[in-house]
């Protein structure tokens, strides 16, 4: 479900059937405990993360493994699966111990629900309970929230002057020629996507004004101001790359997507010190960490693994 770009990490794993794990790289980051990991509590671990295979995924599965490292773990990277269901199975199974999943993606995708929870943590609490009798534990979550938004470039900002999306719904209103948006395909026809946020918000955007298109493209014709909107992922490093204005979701209709460590649960048992490593971690990830931290990947072609080591030890958390 969730996200379109894709980059492969160095030394991705072979797929094969079902979660398709078969093999991986050993971590070998010479990182010791900073503000987390002291008295390396994992010590003897031997703990396998994994992550999806697009940008923002990689980079949390690479924070994850070097957390692990610097807390006395032996660390395997399987990072990298694409789709979403493989990362999941793979902790689900024990072909993987931990990694980094969105609690809007398992509230719909994976738990088949069609109706997201608006508060954010009752949301992840609600996942919390139902997945525990997946053998999955839900870790606290994070602020990241990478869900969708509408955003627009500075010269439509300041000629529309609407910051949310309701004030885009009295736009399209009272000038229907002045709402133009590009958006992917999925997006214009999910109903957590275009025709649920038309309705959540009364707008009425005729076909002619929509254009489907692939997500970079997006970026790129808002920035342009080819379209009016554009639908972007609020973590996405181009919104502060590009200068976008991100449209505030007033009603709150799209679904939260915040980030949280999830632990297979006998792996959490055979090692309890897993939350006292995660959790500063966690507690420091928003959305603006986020955008920095894609855009270096995205916008500066850095790798994410040396991303990932450089936020790590810039915060204090390794060294």
């Amino acid at each position: 479900m969730r996200r379109p770009t894709v980059l492969l990490a160095t030394g991705l794993l072979v797929t094969a059937s079902g979660c398709g794990l078969t093999s991986g790289s050993p971590m070998v980051d010479d990182v010791r405990p900073g503000s987390i990991g002291r008295g390396e509590p994992l010590d003897g671990a031997e703990l396998t993360v994994t992550s999806k295979s697009f940008t923002e995924q990689l980079i949390l599965g690479a924070i994850m493994g070097i957390a692990f490292e610097a807390a006395g773990a032996e660390v395997l990277d399987r990072t990298g699966i694409q789709g979403s269901i493989g990362s999941r199975e793979a902790v689900r199974k024990g072909d993987a111990d931990a990694g980094y999943e969105y609690t809007g993606t398992a509230w719909i995708t994976y738990l088949g629900h069609s109706q997201p929870i608006t508060d954010p943590h009752e949301q992840w609490e609600a996942v919390r309970k139902e997945d525990a009798k997946n053998g999955l534990t839900w870790l606290p979550p994070s602020a990241l929230d990478n869900t969708y938004a509408l955003a627009m470039n500075q010269a439509n900002h300041k000629k529309y002057r609407t910051n949310d999306l309701s004030e885009v719904a009295a736009l399209s209103e009272s000038d229907p020629s002045a709402v133009t948006l590009c958006v992917e395909v999925e997006f214009a026809n999910r109903a957590d996507g275009l025709p649920g946020m038309q309705e959540a918000y009364g707008m009425n955007v005729p076909t002619k004004n929509i254009t489907q298109m692939d997500t970079g493209i997006i970026y790129t014709q808002a920035a342009k101001g080819n379209c009016t909107y554009g639908e972007v992922y609020t973590t996405d490093g181009r919104i502060k790359s590009m200068n976008l204005v991100v449209m505030d979701d007033d009603k709150h209709f799209f679904p939260n997507y915040n980030a949280a460590p999830v632990i297979n649960t006998k792996t959490l048992k055979e090692w309890p010190a897993i939350p006292d490593v995660l959790d500063p971690i966690t507690k420091k990830l928003n959305n603006t960490v986020a955008q920095d931290l894609n855009a270096k990947v995205d916008v500066d072609g850095e790798d994410p693994h040396q991303v990932a080591l450089d936020w790590m030890k810039a915060e204090g958390f390794v060294k």
